[in-house]
């Protein structure tokens, strides 16, 4: 999201001039100048901290596009990522894609082009009012697992390497790291909440019962994501 909000032109005169008066819709026009300039530049000149780079651009982009793709033959099927009922997974989602759907000029186009199911879902979940969700809304997991193993896959394909690095970097206090993601170098500066994650992730998948903890393993396995449960399946980055 923020790779698309401050790295083209457009998006950028886009939420430059939107945010501040967001803040406040009454702000005078020179005023409303001198805050657009300002906070501009400074997102601008931040895009290196989360990895936003020209050479890095295409590896968003083709992830974005491949993430859209794998969504939307969810929705196919059903209303939410595990059944008839939003989970924690559906909002992390929509939160960022209620910005990319509603508010950012190119990735705006390029959902509205790829995805409209996509589009239509994050306009259900801006308003669920009315909705009574049940237990049984829930499906069975290997049915689950099955249908998500493109979105997982992407996640194994550009997350991982990214958090892992990036985890090792904090515990070693580099300030800044780089590792092969999607075939390129990707650099970016060290994160001590992505280290968090990490560390939450596994201390998660740690408090499974055993024959639980087996079956997230052998899934996350499947789809090259096992090195984030734990230190022991961790294999080094290029």
């Amino acid at each position: 999201m923020f790779h698309y909000r401050w790295y083209d032109q457009l998006d950028i005169e886009n939420a430059g001039t939107l945010l501040p008066l967001m803040i406040d819709p009454s702000l005078d026009p020179a005023t409303h100048e001198a805050f657009k300039k300002a906070f501009s530049e400074r997102q601008v000149s931040r895009l290196y901290v989360v990895g936003s780079t020209p050479s890095t651009a295409p590896i968003i982009d083709a992830s974005y596009e491949r993430f859209l793709t794998a969504l939307s033959r969810v929705l196919e099927e059903r209303l939410f990522l595990f059944g008839a009922r939003p989970s924690a997974a559906d909002f992390a989602l929509f939160g960022q894609l209620s910005q990319c759907v509603g508010m950012d000029p190119t990735p705006r186009q390029l959902t509205h082009d790829r995805a409209p199911r996509v589009v239509a879902w994050v306009q259900l979940l801006e308003d669920l009012c009315g909705l009574q969700p049940k237990s049984e809304n829930w499906l069975d997991r290997d049915s689950v697992a099955e249908q998500l193993k493109p979105l997982l896959e992407e996640i194994g394909r550009v997350y991982v390497p990214a958090l892992l690095t990036n985890a090792r970097a904090y515990e070693e206090e580099e300030k800044t790291w780089s590792t092969q993601i999607d075939g390129a170098k990707w650099e970016q500066r060290t994160f001590p909440y992505q280290a968090k994650c990490l560390r939450w992730i596994r201390e998660e998948f740690a408090a499974l019962n055993d024959a639980d903890r087996r079956w997230v393993y052998a899934l996350m396995e499947s789809v090259a994501a096992s090195a984030l449960l734990s230190e022991e399946s961790q294999t080094s980055s290029a």
